[in-house]
């Protein structure tokens, strides 16, 4: 008589562990773990009061319109170290067109600077094909320059009061206006990346650049356009800055590029390219707007605060993988 061998099956548990794939899913891991931290300890301090909550969304909303059109550029291989002073820039153009010639103007003239600039740099790296890199970190220089020459490191205040309501400065009824351009953004962002041909030939030419030129894709066109719509999305962000703080000026942005692309990161997307989460990058985000938040309750002061920041990115670029 034989006696049962003793089984070698791993458990479902241990089997639905090792099918997880955590990195990919890190961002929600890391919201939950940080949100239910600052909760604990911070409760008492109104980290958890309806109003904080909104402060965050509303903190965060620029990161996150900026960071949903970096999603497009990191995944098709390239980097965009210029929108920051790119939504300075727009900022204050936005301002002084609009004090001088209207609103519609303003609004046309700041998409047009962050149109100019894309463009520059996605024909730069498109055609000429110099690393993006360098051509947005020349172009962070360029643009932040540029922006505090025209005004004379001067605020350009914004009085028209309709501006002020569409670009974020209001709520739309019981809804934050910033609240409702990110859920645009977010909405908009996923519908491209997920169900349209122009998504699957960004995410093929980050993945394999040589292969997606075999079967047809214009990879030069897509780096082009990425690098547009970056540089549009970044001018969209400073004119929402512009009507939150009801003027525009060149500081406005600066140092963002840093969270974007860590938002961008920890939500999913490889830095390598190929691979692209806009929902993962809205988490980024909302996971960066809430770790300032937290840290500001915390008493913790601005050169604290960057340091944990430098940390939070250098932890993205690690848990990254290339696919």
């Amino acid at each position: 008589m034989s006696s049962a061998a003793p089984s070698t099956q791993p458990s479902r548990l241990s089997r639905v562990i090792t099918r997880l794939d955590w990195r990919s899913n890190i961002i929600y891991i890391a919201f939950v773990v940080v949100f239910l931290f600052f909760a604990i300890f911070l409760g008492n301090d109104g980290f958890l009061s309806a109003n904080n909550m909104l402060n965050i969304v509303r903190q965060t909303a620029t990161i996150s319109i900026m960071a949903i059109a970096m999603t497009f550029v990191i995944a098709a291989a390239e980097i965009d170290l210029s929108v920051g002073s790119v939504a300075g820039l727009a900022s204050v153009v936005t301002a002084m067109t609009t004090m001088q010639f209207g609103l519609v103007p303003g609004i046309l003239a700041g998409l047009a600077a962050g149109a100019a600039i894309g463009a520059i740099n996605g024909g730069l790296v498109a055609l000429l094909r110099i690393p993006s890199f360098l051509v947005t970190l020349g172009m962070l220089g360029l643009a932040a320059g540029l922006a505090q020459w025209i005004t004379a490191s001067a605020p350009q205040p914004i009085t028209d009061r309709l501006y002020v309501m569409i670009f974020g400065g209001s709520d739309f009824g019981p809804v934050p206006g910033l609240l409702v351009w990110t859920i645009v953004a977010v909405a908009v962002g996923w519908l491209v990346m997920n169900r349209t041909g122009f998504g699957r030939k960004v995410l093929a030419t980050g993945g394999n650049p040589t292969a997606a030129a075999y079967t047809g894709i214009n990879t030069a066109r897509i780096k082009f356009t990425v690098l547009l719509i970056s540089g549009i999305a970044a001018a969209v962000a400073g004119m929402l800055y512009a009507g939150r703080l009801e003027s525009g000026r060149f500081q406005w942005g600066q140092g963002d590029e840093l969270t974007v692309i860590a938002a961008v990161i920890l939500g999913g997307t490889s830095l390598f390219g190929g691979r692209g989460a806009i929902i993962g990058t809205l988490f980024g985000s909302l996971f960066m707007g809430l770790i300032n938040n937290g840290l500001i309750l915390a008493g913790l002061d601005v050169a604290q605060q960057q340091v944990v920041r430098g940390a939070i990115i250098i932890a993205a670029v690690a848990l990254s993988r290339k696919k």
